[in-house]
């Protein structure tokens, strides 16, 4: 499957944006899906993820109350709605899919990366 991530940009602080990831390539719902994010020279860190179906998702604490992964199997999609955003959500996002079905926090679980998406949020 290849990844196409969009919707990165420049907002305020307390703005809100939507992340899309665009999967091809291979049946979409036989992947958990995760958002990452890297800030300039910092490593890249879990942001969200969700499982195959959409049932199960789970956050990193620093962004919990505020973003909301979703997922559109039959448009091979996967969202991260952001609001109230900081200043320190300011990275570049990426995209990634596990060959396993869940919804899982470790980097080490993703094997297919996008591009990323560069999310600028100023104070």
């Amino acid at each position: 499957v290849q990844l196409q991530a969009s919707g990165g940009g420049m907002v305020q602080a307390g703005g809100s944006l939507r992340l899309s990831c665009i999967a091809s390539g291979r049946t979409f719902s036989n992947y958990g899906m995760g958002w990452f994010r890297q800030a300039p020279g910092k490593e890249r860190v879990f942001v969200a993820a969700i499982n195959w179906s959409g049932s199960s998702t789970t956050y990193a604490d620093s962004v919990k109350g505020r973003f909301t992964i979703s997922r559109d199997n039959a448009k091979n999609t996967v969202y991260l709605q952001m609001v109230r955003l900081e200043p320190e959500d300011t990275a570049v996002y990426y995209c990634a899919a596990s060959q396993y079905l869940g919804a899982y926090d470790s980097i080490g679980d993703y094997t297919i990366w996008g591009q990323g998406t560069l999310v600028t949020v100023s104070s």
